[in-house]
């Protein structure tokens, strides 16, 4: 079954891009919501980079009281100590970034030189999505977030991505996801072997300029490389 491409915002770092980052938004935002961070990158450092910022299909939210918003994946519960994600949600979520990474792939930029990227929610997604698809990527951000239906990943694992490099980035003072939650989601790659670069920041549910430096090396390392 053919999955519709979602509506994005992109941007490039120069004409005839070569590598790309698929870039999802959190809860409630939209795709435009981390347009400024390219802007912060120093192009200089990166290869010529088409960055998709898509845009997440309404649905209810339940801890939202059922109010629709843009959002990857339904949210059941705020209780951290059972799962909180609905998987029918995050599998959909996944197919439509899968239909991202195809689009890339025809328009000349193959899976190992594409990045997947995401805050919150859209992180969980890059997570879930990344470490189950059957080819090499370039690398997965992961930014204040967690790893969801973490139960099946043993099952579920693509052996293409097992050394696929990984940056996890948390706000100390997160009151949104907390950071010991993504921390437990940091351990837990890094305990299944993968090559986690973890870093936390002193701040909340946001990104920071330190974060920003550190996310720019890292893509200079990953898409470069």
């Amino acid at each position: 079954m053919t999955v519709p491409l979602l509506p994005a915002v992109e941007i490039t770092t120069a004409p005839e891009p070569t590598h790309a980052v698929i870039w999802l938004h959190g809860l409630g935002a939209d795709g435009h919501d981390f347009e400024p961070v390219v802007d912060e990158f120093d192009a200089d450092r990166l290869p010529p980079t088409r960055f998709v910022f898509p845009h997440a299909p309404e649905r209810a939210v339940t801890i939202n009281a059922g109010y629709i918003m843009r959002a990857w994946y339904d949210i059941v519960s705020m209780d951290f100590s059972e799962r909180r994600e609905d998987p029918a949600g995050v599998l959909e979520s996944a197919a439509q970034v899968e239909a991202l990474i195809a689009r890339e792939n025809a328009r000349g930029i193959p899976d190992e030189r594409i990045v997947l990227a995401g805050f919150s929610q859209g992180g969980a997604i890059a997570l879930h999505t990344g470490l189950r698809h059957p080819r090499r990527l370039a690398g997965i951000l992961a930014l204040s977030t967690y790893v969801p239906l973490a139960d099946t990943l043993t099952a579920e694992v693509a052996e293409a991505n097992r050394d696929v490099p990984i940056f996890m980035a948390h706000g100390q003072h997160d009151p949104v996801i907390p950071y010991a939650f993504g921390k437990k989601s940091g351990d837990l790659l890094m305990a299944a072997g993968y090559p986690l670069d973890w870093h936390g920041y002193r701040m909340e549910h946001s990104l920071c300029l330190d974060e920003i430096r550190d996310i720019e090396s890292w893509l200079a390392t990953v898409l470069m490389g």
